[in-house]
C-alpha cells in the first residue's frame, strides 16, 4: 500500500508562509526553506517588540510629563508623588497628552496639587 501524504494540508501550510513572506527581498520571498526561516524570525521579532513598544511609550510619556512639570517648577517624581498623595487617578498616558496638547488643563491639574 502506498504511503499517504496529506498534500493539501502541506501545500496550504507552505502557501500561508509564502504569503507571510510577501514583500521580503530576494529568495526570502519565494524559496520555501529560506522564507520559512525568515517568517519565523520575523514573528519572533514581532512578539518581542510588542512588549518593547509598551516600554518605549511609557518612557516617552514620562519625558513629556517631566517637561510639562518642570515648566511649572516641579520635577516628575515630585509631581507623581503629589498626585498619589491627593488621590488624583490620572495615568501617565493621559497626563502626557494633557502636558503636550492641553497645557491649560495640565496647569489646572498642577494648581490643584499646590
Amino acid at each position: 500500500m502506498p504511503r499517504s501524504v496529506n498534500a493539501v494540508a502541506s501545500r496550504a501550510r507552505r502557501k500561508k508562509v509564502l504569503k507571510s513572506a510577501k514583500g521580503y527581498w530576494g529568495r526570502r520571498k519565494n524559496v520555501w526553506t529560506v522564507a520559512k526561516n525568515a517568517v519565523e524570525k520575523g514573528m519572533t521579532y514581532a512578539y518581542r517588540d510588542r512588549k518593547v513598544k509598551k516600554r518605549e511609550f511609557r518612557a516617552l510619556w514620562i519625558q513629556r510629563i517631566n517637561a510639562g512639570a518642570r515648566e511649572h517648577g516641579l520635577s516628575y517624581a515630585v509631581l507623581m508623588g503629589k498626585l498619589k498623595e491627593s488621590k488624583i487617578d490620572l495615568n501617565r498616558k493621559v497626563l502626557a497628552d494633557l502636558a503636550m496638547n492641553h497645557p491649560d488643563a495640565f496647569k489646572a491639574v498642577i494648581d490643584k496639587l499646590k
